[in-house]
């Protein structure tokens, strides 16, 4: 049988893959390349994706041999889960095994925005001595609203607490007895305007669907603190960009840190690459080494398992 890879997959999974009998064919850029790809999904049996790999109806229309797609994270807004299903595709996503490095990518934001040791550092090297430019603040005592309170919410509450935070988060979705709350201990507030108000650092842990698309726009800004900074490792979308800039321009929110975009790789007049409020990185939340072996060996073993006829516990369709 053949496996089609066509984004970033570590190299453990390919050869977990390649051990269990399977011939894989595997192009990092091929995402990149639809012509080709439209071409090649006709001769493969399941196929491996990330987040740019557009799994529309001309995809699953090519794609008439796959038996499973594979989703190495747990975005599903590049694929079209009903279409999958009414062609009987099961997706299946790498769920929570790249969720501990999310977490810990929002913690180093939050010291970061309150110690800027890089920035010391550059600073230093030039010749200065600024101690009172770069005396910072500490986490103890500042309050984390997270907006969403899934399995990523819950772990950055877990770390952000270990620091004497206070964290408070929303989700019309969590109950009162859910373990998040229970728990992790976050304090449930009623609506992300509350949060808002509230909070030193907003974390953003919700999936990009209509009705979070520019959920935190000019409007959310106003509520804010001055001296708030908002992260946003989720979506691109979920935050209005231009919004954003503007008010940070305008000195409404202190900051942000972007690990996500509406369009990637950014644009090269993107205001955003000028806003010097704004830390912007390559959308890497969930890269790190272990989390890329974990993700690739889960999607790896849940492929399999599918195309041997079992039913993977991580199928979202």
């Amino acid at each position: 049988m053949k496996i089609l890879v066509t984004e970033l997959m570590w190299e453990d999974g390919i050869k977990d893959l390649k051990d269990k009998g399977y011939e894989v064919d595997y192009d990092m850029e091929l995402s990149r390349k639809r012509e080709e790809l439209i071409h090649l999904l006709p001769n493969y049996d399941a196929v491996i994706v990330r987040n740019e790999t557009q799994v529309d109806t001309e995809f699953l229309e090519a794609a008439k041999k796959t038996q499973v797609i594979g989703r190495l994270g747990v975005g599903l807004d590049n694929i079209d889960l009903i279409g999958a299903s009414e062609r009987n595709i099961p997706v299946v996503s790498a769920r929570n095994a790249n969720a501990t490095s999310v977490a810990e990518y929002v913690i180093a934001a939050m010291l970061d925005a309150s110690r800027p040791l890089t920035a010391a550092n550059k600073d230093v090297r030039e010749g200065n001595w600024n101690r009172k430019r770069f005396t910072g603040i500490e986490l103890n005592n500042r309050v984390l609203g997270l907006i969403g309170m899934g399995e990523i919410s819950h772990r950055v509450a877990r770390r952000a607490k270990a620091f004497g935070m206070e964290v408070i988060g929303y989700d019309p979705f969590v109950a009162s007895f859910d373990h998040v709350v229970q728990e992790t201990g976050i304090r449930q507030i009623d609506t992300v305007e509350d949060v808002l108000k509230a909070s030193d650092f907003v974390s953003v842990h919700v999936p990009l669907i209509d009705s979070t698309k520019h959920l935190l726009d000019r409007e959310a800004f106003r509520v804010m603190k001055e001296e708030a900074y908002v992260i946003n490792s989720a979506r691109g979308g979920i935050i209005h960009e231009g919004d954003i800039v503007e008010a940070i321009k305008e000195k409404q929110i202190a900051g942000a840190y972007l690990d996500v975009l509406e369009k990637e790789p950014i644009e090269k007049d993107s205001p955003l690459a000028t806003s010097e409020g704004i830390v912007l990185t390559p959308h890497i939340a969930g890269l790190t080494l272990e989390a890329q072996s974990r993700t690739a060996m889960l999607i790896s073993e849940e492929v399999d398992r599918v195309l041997k006829g079992g039913k993977s516990l991580c199928q979202v369709n």
